[in-house]
């Protein structure tokens, strides 16, 4: 007999899915699923090693050549309130208005938790640019579905201020070739999602057979 048990977790990811049966509870999460408001989002939040877990799947998602191109930051505490205050100086620079700039400024400053979901593209004659933003947009959708799947709110953001270079670079310390596909605010929902009118999926649906 072996002298140690079996590694589970490295047999388990080896092992190939198994998809030949309905998996009716997902289905049923993923047809009544919603967003929460990110004022309803508070404490407590996901602690480092369910936030960790949160993060594997998110990047579990359809990415041609394997390229990976997104990275993820951890936005909370004092990081939050550095942000609110860059997000004030710089809609006062890009004559953002005053309304618009104090609720982005707020977003940040009330933020519980945040996942800044970054695009860094990389080169490749397989898989072009907007093929790994498509990639990433998919990361952030991931996060979103598993962080609500686990119990928590969950809420996908940008605003004017997700595509300010000066914001993204000295405020997150991006590279000048990444950007914010996402701001993903995490926490407790204090409040239920209301329901709200979803798209008419058949009149936006074509059959195409020749």
């Amino acid at each position: 007999m072996p002298d140690t048990a079996p590694d589970t977790a490295a047999d388990s990811a080896a092992a190939p899915a198994d998809f030949s049966a309905p998996n009716t509870a997902a289905l049923d999460f993923l047809e009544h699923r919603a967003s929460s408001a990110w004022n309803t989002l508070k404490p407590p939040v996901p602690d480092r090693a369910a936030l960790s877990e949160l993060l594997e799947i998110a990047a579990r998602v359809p990415d041609h050549g394997m390229l990976v191109p997104w990275r993820f930051l951890v936005l909370q505490g004092d990081a939050l309130t550095r942000l609110s205050h860059l997000v004030l100086e710089r809609g006062t620079a890009l004559n953002i208005p005053d309304q618009k700039r104090r609720k982005v400024a707020t977003m940040f400053a009330r933020a519980p938790l945040i996942v800044a979901v970054v695009f860094a593209p990389i080169p490749s004659d397989k898989a072009p640019e907007w093929e790994q933003r498509l990639t990433t947009g998919a990361v952030c959708l991931e996060l979103l579905n598993a962080a609500e799947a686990a119990g928590w709110g969950a809420n996908w953001l940008t605003s004017w201020i997700a595509p300010d270079r000066v914001f993204v670079e000295q405020g997150l310390g991006l590279a000048p070739h990444e950007s914010i596909s996402g701001f993903i605010h995490l926490g407790t929902a204090t409040a239920a999602t209301p329901a709200r009118a979803r798209p008419d999926v058949a009149a936006l649906t074509s059959w195409v057979s020749v």
